[in-house]
């Protein structure tokens, strides 16, 4: 890295950048030994997981890499599924829920598949996020909870649990409603008979040796050990144990969670340790206002937008306003596929300032690949919508009149967002087009424009054409302008919204343009 790029993101206001100052400040000269700055990304795999999970891992991505233009220091990201949480209620979204509500309260890497592709539940969801990183090309471990405690990798840190159980409960008792005080404990054995994750009372019988006893669902007392997976932790204690023993520097989470990292900070401390830096960042909410929940499946889930939008528009959502909640529904792809390609349009020109601001930046790691958009997306959801029923190439061939000798090889960037249209207008755009008939002035203006168009040649410029509409709207009796492209909108196209007129026109075709406008007045 430059002098001159570690100096600008020393200062820069980008969040990345700032969070990663934090990590700077809590290791100035590294970490002993040379040990790598640990981030880590945490997933409950009870549901399947949702854009959500995956932008966690994508935001903690964001921040390591500004870590990287800060410090030479090296670096590590885990990716930690509580896959030894108990199975506490049966998702809406997955098939054979019958099943599964016979092996409520398991571990969820000893719950059946339902989906009947992998050895269990957790196995399936787990590797549904690992495939959705890898798509990515993240850089990081994946670490399974029940490989950790069965394993024994979590012992010592069991054992310290053990030691300081006492002064845990100091810390969450007073959290607790009174009747879950009766039954809570940091330690939740598994049942030797049943396989369940056990909420019971527990007593440390031996705390070097990790010994506890308990009454089994039986009624029996049972003593037993807590290592070796014959345990797991409540999860606040589970997080800080886990903080400590993976020497865990940061970690983000949901503003949902505040209460948890301040408890599970305190018992960090408790075992000794230093909770890591954070940041707190808004839930998703579905378009009902409602947050994003994997039990319901309810929101988006990323094959859903990597159906309508690329990869690069779901990082730059995830990126902008990370504080503010965002509905995160079909109806924001668009817009954020052409406000990514906005701010990549900028990016060159701007100052090394403004660039360490950009999204874009922080998507693709200040490494942007090459290529420019010469129509946007909303454009083209405009051209595929009036097309209706449209392959590729046709879609291609109405580029034509907008971007000289353009083809599928000289703009892929392109090439490929037309998939993207297709799908949208196909699923989303098209059931809802009703073209109205056009009314009171609308109609001379219609004819008016009609007439305008047909003194044009074929291959007049979109701006020309502008200057047609816009002259049209001022002098043709509208109390607004606005009312005119409202007009154009719901009479040619169908819908309440739409993009430059001249620009539309351009690339559909003036014969084809008027063709529409004919369809319009024949309704008049």
């Amino acid at each position: 890295m430059t002098d001159e790029l570690r100096s600008a993101a020393l200062e820069s206001k980008a969040w990345p950048y700032e969070e990663a100052r934090k990590l700077l400040k809590r290791w100035p000269d590294g970490k002993a030994n040379g040990d790598a700055i640990i981030f880590e990304t945490g997933y409950g795999p009870s549901g399947l997981p949702h854009i959500g999970t995956f932008n966690e891992v994508l935001r903690t991505t964001m921040v390591r890499n500004a870590f990287h233009a800060l410090s030479d220091q090296p670096t590590r990201l885990i990716a930690f599924s509580d896959d030894m949480d108990g199975l506490r209620k049966v998702p809406d979204n997955v098939p054979n829920r019958e099943m599964l509500a016979e092996h409520l309260g398991k571990p969820l890497t000893q719950v059946p598949d339902p989906f009947g592709t992998h050895d269990s539940f957790a196995a399936h969801n787990n590797a549904r996020l690992r495939d959705f990183l890898d798509r990515y090309g993240f850089d990081y471990e994946f670490a399974s909870s029940t490989d950790y405690y069965h394993s024994g990798r979590f012992d010592d840190a069991l054992r310290m649990v053990l030691r300081q159980f006492q002064a845990i409960q100091d810390v969450m008792l007073p959290t607790l409603r009174e009747g879950r005080r009766a039954t809570y404990s940091p330690v939740l054995p598994i049942s030797p008979t049943t396989g369940v994750v056990l909420q019971v009372p527990v007593e440390v019988v031996g705390a070097d040796a990790g010994t506890i006893a308990f009454t089994d669902e039986s009624g029996e007392r049972v003593v037993q050990s807590a290592l070796g997976g014959k345990s797991k932790l409540q999860w606040k204690v589970d997080w800080a144990m886990r903080w400590v023993a993976l020497g865990v520097d940061y970690e983000m989470a949901g503003k949902d969670l505040i209460d948890s990292v301040v408890q599970s900070s305190k018992i960090a401390r408790v075992l000794g340790g230093r909770p890591p830096e954070g940041f707190n960042y808004e839930m998703f909410l579905d378009e009902k206002g409602e947050k994003i929940s994997k039990s319901k499946g309810n929101g988006l889930s990323l094959e859903q937008w990597l159906t309508y939008g690329p990869e690069e528009s779901l990082a730059f959502y995830a990126y902008r306003e990370p504080k503010k909640a965002k509905q995160l529904h079909m109806g924001v792809i668009p817009r954020a596929v052409d406000e990514y390609w906005q701010f990549r349009g900028n990016y060159p020109t701007q100052e090394l300032k403004q660039q360490l601001g950009n999204p874009v930046h922080h998507i693709h790691d200040g490494k942007l690949p090459e290529g420019e958009l010469p129509v946007t997306f909303g454009l083209l959801l405009n051209l595929v919508g009036v097309m209706g029923d449209a392959t590729k190439d046709q879609v291609w061939g109405y580029l034509g009149n907008y971007i000289p000798d353009a083809t599928p090889e000289t703009h892929p960037d392109l090439d490929r967002l037309i998939g993207y249209a297709l799908a949208y207008a196909r699923d989303f755009v098209a059931p809802t087009l009703v073209r109205r008939a056009p009314e009171g002035v609308e109609v001379d203006a219609l004819q008016r424009l009609d007439r305008e168009l047909a003194a044009l040649p074929e291959a007049a410029p979109a701006e020309d054409i502008q200057n047609i509409v816009y002259e049209i709207g001022k002098t043709g009796g509208f109390a607004e302008l606005r009312d005119w492209f409202k007009a154009l909108y719901e009479t040619l196209l169908g819908s309440s919204q739409g993009p430059r007129m001249g620009s539309f026109v351009k690339l559909y075709g003036i014969a084809n343009s008027r063709r529409l406008i004919a369809d319009a007045l024949a309704k008049a």
